[in-house]
């Protein structure tokens, strides 16, 4: 049964507000579609109001499909364009067409057995990138994911969007730093810069600056959430696994563990920050003070959960990050409903109450 948090207001009190919760979504390819998931279950929580997104990468596209739809259809608008985005995706794939076909049904059960002969390709694919850049690669600079981003996500909408602010990360190339893009003035380039993968795409300019992937620096970027959102929860969505029980031996596996390291850094970063500061605010802190700094009041009041997809996703290995055909989308996206029943089941009263997610294990040792 889906019935997790308190109960709505009577009629004879509806002044009890919706609690608000801010969202932070992680980048991570295909992944994304588990996140696509945890979102569809959460709009369906009509006491739940989402205040803020921060996505970076395949976070951000959710946060703008969620935005736009939102302003065209409330809660059932975003669940809708979410869904036409991820579907869009899946029709972009090579497999899409024989998907459905008898074929397609035993392209499913035959990717384990397939992956010995597929794999060297790949990573030959992989050496070749390495010698290349997508300058050499690419020079035309195609990428499908963009036309797919105009066609399904009114960006006129997700500017004027009201009904909650989107914070969108991306690495600025020349010095490293985070950019966070101004809703107000978010276009498709943005995101797709919070979406660009140095090796296969070239960097992004805007402005006059060239951007990689938002992930470098802000995966997603919390501090927005913190300093710029009125809501004192905030669940960050994860699908890139913090530890792997087992030692990466082999060249690709190596490779994808630095990847998943990289993409965690900055948000490992936050998290221990958020950590020593509350830490911080309670050994020092007294009965009856107020602290002046408007950061430190954001940071105490805090509330932090977590609904991560690792154990879900881990199994599934870094590679399946670019795999795009329906049915595996469609998985993911269930997974991620599940993944998010599961949480409201069991944090869903310490919204508005308390943290779910400890995070004294965060700090450094």
């Amino acid at each position: 049964m889906r019935q997790s948090l308190p109960p709505r207001a009577s009629a004879a009190n509806r002044t009890v507000p919706r609690h608000q919760i801010d969202l932070a979504l992680q980048g991570g390819g295909s992944h994304g579609a588990f996140t696509w998931g945890v979102l569809d279950r959460l709009l369906e929580e009509d006491r739940l109001e989402i205040a803020a997104i921060s996505g970076t990468s395949a976070g951000a596209m959710n946060a703008v499909a969620v935005a736009a739809g939102l302003m065209d259809g409330g809660r059932e608008g975003a669940r809708r364009v979410l869904r036409d985005f991820w579907l869009r995706v899946s029709q972009a794939s090579p497999f899409h067409h024989f998907q459905n076909t008898s074929m397609g049904a035993l392209m499913g059960p035959a990717a384990d057995w397939l992956s010995p002969w597929i794999e060297p390709w790949k990573r030959v694919a992989s050496l070749w990138g390495h010698q290349l850049s997508p300058y050499q690669l690419n020079p035309l600079n195609l990428n499908p994911l963009r036309d797919i981003l105009v066609e399904t996500v009114d960006f006129d909408r997700v500017r004027h969007c009201h009904k909650t602010q989107l914070f969108i990360a991306a690495t600025q190339v020349r010095t490293g730093a985070l950019r966070v893009f101004d809703q107000r003035t978010l276009n498709a380039d943005m995101v797709m810069a919070s979406a660009c993968l140095p090796l296969m795409f070239q960097a992004v300019e805007i402005e006059g600056e060239a951007y990689w992937d938002g992930g470098y620096a802000g995966n997603p970027s919390l501090m927005p959430l913190i300093t710029e959102s009125q809501a004192d929860d905030l669940l960050l969505v994860q699908i890139n696994p913090i530890e792997r029980p087992a030692l990466p031996t082999s060249a690709g596996d190596i490779l994808d563990r630095i990847n998943e390291v990289t993409f965690n850094a900055s948000l490992v970063k936050e998290m221990r920050s958020i950590a020593l500061l509350k830490q911080l605010i309670a050994d020092e802190g007294r009965p009856g003070h107020t602290y002046r700094n408007p950061l430190f009041q954001r940071v105490d009041a805090l509330r932090v959960h977590l609904i991560d997809g690792g154990a879900s996703l881990t199994p599934l290995g870094a590679g399946s990050k670019t795999a795009t055909h329906w049915a595996f989308l469609s998985q993911l996206h269930d997974l991620g409903v599940k993944a998010a029943d599961s949480w409201l089941n069991q944090h869903g009263d310490a919204i508005g109450v308390r943290s779910s997610l400890d995070l004294s294990g965060l700090q450094a040792s």
